[in-house]
């Protein structure tokens, strides 16, 4: 049984403006950062009143948002979490986009109205992976980005879920998700936000 869904391009929104941009210029659905917990801790991001106003915009227009609590989260975070998620729901946003099972528990248990879906932080690369989210309660899996075309294909196909991809701004040479390069280089996670994309300097080999 083949398995359809119409396709959704979805943009970043990295404040106010690119999120309006991003909806006049054709996208159908933007995901975006608050103050804590994203994968991009120190973009501009979105306060609660900037979230709704941009959400209640998306949704005059029969639009999406989602938000990104894609960071992983430590114990004494969690009350800020769940203002957050708090936030997310008052607000009526489309899905929150997660790394952390804590966080996807939370949801599940507490905020039933928010889809979840899984980060490409979350590095599900094969079927078994994407059949155990949606076992957990997630609707959509973001497939990490060295996946092929026709790997995409049969998972999407297989598991039922909808599935999201990169097909641009993925810059990065590790493997999604499993990138300690960083944190090793200079103390700053890319689990928790703060990505110097040390990957994208210049390299030069040995014996080049």
């Amino acid at each position: 049984k083949e398995f359809f869904m119409k396709p959704e391009l979805l943009a970043t929104a990295g404040d106010m403006e690119a999120g309006y941009a991003a909806f006049s210029y054709g996208a159908d659905a933007v995901y975006l950062g608050l103050n804590r917990f994203p994968a991009r801790a120190e973009a501009v991001n979105f306060t609660r009143d900037e979230l709704d106003a941009l959400t209640a915009y998306a949704h005059s227009l029969n639009k999406k948002v989602y938000v990104a609590l894609n960071t992983l989260v430590q114990e004494a975070e969690l009350p800020a979490v769940l203002t957050a998620l708090q936030e997310c729901a008052d607000c009526c946003v489309d899905a929150v986009i997660v790394q952390d099972m804590g966080i996807a528990r939370i949801v599940r248990q507490h905020f039933p109205s928010l889809q979840l879906h899984a980060s490409t932080q979350m590095a599900i690369h094969n079927l078994e992976g994407a059949l155990t989210l949606k076992k957990w309660g997630f609707s959509r899996v973001v497939l990490a980005r060295e996946l092929t075309l026709r790997e995409i294909e049969a998972i999407r196909d297989a598991s039922g879920l909808e599935v999201e991809v990169f097909i641009h701004g993925a810059l990065c040479y590790s493997y999604s998700g499993l990138c300690q390069f960083s944190s090793l280089e200079t103390t700053r996670s890319a689990n928790r936000g703060k990505c110097v994309y040390a990957c994208r300097n210049v390299f030069r080999t040995q014996d080049g």
